[in-house]
């Protein structure tokens, strides 16, 4: 069975043209599971096919999602030089998602692999497939095809960045093709349990304490439609917890019955980053991020906006309320 035929071909003239050079593996900031699978994956199967391959990232690998590196060689941003390297990109829904002096160091990406909805395409080759549930879904399905070997690592990091992508296999993006790819891959090696018990069950007390403050500032707006929690400048460091903490907040907010839409705010020194969770695929989060510079899934958008929360959670609503209202219109 072929799961991917219309990138087939493709697929495989780009991993000849890639033979013998010098490749660049670049993930997004604040890297999650799909991002670090994806850049392990796509690294270990160049490296296996004659490809001096390695990752690089604007930020560090977060400490949850460390085991799934393995010996994959792995650099920050500005270890490697960028010259006679060639660029390939991971679950980048655009150009400058892994930071603007990325983009500048790697101005020719010559290929990229993902998912998102807002993907315009930005690379020689793209391989980018918006039905499917995770970059690391694409990248399994590819593999498969070109009958390439799957070690255990990268199997492990496929199958990891697939599970945490499908909310464990709970968003409607997991697929009769989800699971028959993860049967796959833990054929190759991959630990269901090892992916549970990393992500879900070495919690800090600091992620603890951050649930806590951002469960205390929910608040309900728009008819009980929308919930938004708000963590105010300056609470990671007098709770003791980190940005990465924040994965996962925001679908609290989501999680409340009659909650269509959840929010998770960021207060940062003159700037917001917003999170944006929805139930369903029709409130286009993608689109309301992308009205605030951001970008991202359906379902699942993220943003950050130059200003202060008292200039952008006015204009958050009235686009949220925009929303609702031309999706109410739209069923009627």
């Amino acid at each position: 069975m072929i799961h991917y035929p219309r990138f087939a071909a493709r697929f495989a003239v780009l991993v000849s043209e890639l033979r013998g050079k010098q490749v660049t593996v670049i993930g997004h900031q604040r890297p999650d599971a799909d991002c670090i699978g994806s850049q392990v994956a796509v690294c270990r199967v160049l490296r296996t096919n004659g490809v001096d391959a390695v990752c690089v990232n604007p930020d560090k690998v977060p400490r949850r999602i460390k085991f799934l590196v393995g010996d994959t060689p792995f650099f920050m941003r500005d270890e490697i030089a960028p010259q006679g390297r060639l660029a390939v990109f991971t679950d980048c829904a655009d150009h400058g998602r892994a930071g603007d002096k990325v983009r500048e160091m790697y101005p020719a990406p010559i290929a990229c692999f993902d998912h998102h909805i807002s993907n315009q395409g930005f690379a020689r080759f793209d391989f980018v497939d918006t039905a499917s549930s995770a970059t690391a879904e694409v990248l399994t399905g590819l593999f498969l095809d070109a009958d390439l070997e799957i070690d255990r690592v990268t199997a492990q990091a496929l199958y990891t960045g697939i599970m945490t992508d499908t909310g464990q296999f709970r968003f409607a993006s997991t697929s009769e093709r989800v699971f028959r790819l993860c049967a796959e891959l833990v054929a190759r090696g991959a630990d269901p349990a090892l992916a549970g018990a990393e992500l879900y069950e070495r919690e800090s007390f600091g992620k603890l304490k951050l649930l806590q403050h951002f469960l205390g500032s929910l608040k309900m707006e728009c008819g009980g439609r929308v919930c938004i929690g708000v963590l105010p400048q300056g609470i990671f460091d007098s709770i003791g917890a980190s940005v990465e903490d924040t994965e996962g907040l925001v679908d609290y907010a989501r999680s409340i019955e009659g909650v269509e839409i959840g929010v998770l705010i960021e207060e940062r020194t003159g700037t917001i980053k917003a999170s944006l969770r929805g139930m369903q695929s029709v409130y286009r989060m993608d689109t309301i991020a992308a009205q605030f510079g951001g970008g991202g899934h359906a379902n699942a958008a993220g943003l950050n906006w130059p200003g202060s929360l008292a200039e952008f959670y006015p204009r958050l609503i009235a686009a949220l309320t925009q929303r609702l209202n031309e999706v109410d219109a739209a069923l009627q």
